[in-house]
């Protein structure tokens, strides 16, 4: 592969969408945010953004015809990287709004936090404790605060999944990790520094994949 690689943002109206092009452009990565399928399958590496409920995300991607496109392309065994709703979708399903099926990618389900003692969504900064290494957490030090706006969270069937965890109210894997896949529920585009160096280690990874 050469020097620039093509870099994908999946183009679903998802509310994060820009925020997440200004940080890749801020760490000297020029991306191309896209709906197209056809770029999905000749990219070096994908981010798949997204807010807001589940539903709405599996029918947006449903609408733009991206659902089998990003399956095909994580089964590649190319760079792939989810954020916030971009996490979840990757799960087989979620509990919100009565359940919702998503992509299927990562086996587990997404639950409510379900409290009564502790405000919901949770929202805010929050640390992140490294379970184990990866190259996107490269240089971050475990225990990182990023920042977080959530009512559900992940619940993986294999625990190995987990690559960083954080505590509210229960402990969650923020992270999870599988071979090409890795996926966080916080926004790396709202996390200040340590947020860039997420951004910037992946577009390294996809540099050297």
């Amino acid at each position: 592969m050469g020097a620039d690689p093509f870099l994908v943002v999946v183009d679903y109206d998802a509310g994060n969408l820009r925020s997440v092009e200004r940080a890749l452009a801020h760490v000297g990565v020029d991306a191309s945010i896209s709906a197209d399928w056809a770029d999905l399958a000749r990219a070096d590496g994908v981010i798949l953004p997204g807010v807001g409920a589940a539903s709405d995300t599996m029918a947006k991607l449903g609408e733009r015809e991206l659902t089998e496109p990003l399956r095909e392309y994580v089964a590649s065994g190319r760079p792939f990287l989810g954020i916030c709703m971009g996490l979840q979708a990757l799960l087989d399903h979620s509990d919100e709004g009565g359940g919702q099926e998503c992509l299927g990618v990562l086996p587990g389900t997404v639950r409510h936090f379900g409290f009564d003692h502790l405000k919901v969504p949770h929202m805010g900064w929050n640390q992140v404790e490294w379970v184990r290494e990866h190259r996107i957490t490269e240089d971050i030090p475990s225990g990182t605060y990023f920042y977080f706006v959530h009512s559900f969270y992940p619940a993986p069937d294999d625990s190995g999944l987990a690559l960083g965890e954080t505590t509210y109210g229960l402990t969650f894997p923020s992270v999870l990790a599988r071979d090409n896949v890795v996926a966080t529920q916080f926004h790396p585009e709202k996390s200040g520094d340590a947020g860039l160096a997420i951004y910037a280690n992946f577009a390294k990874w996809v540099r050297e994949a």
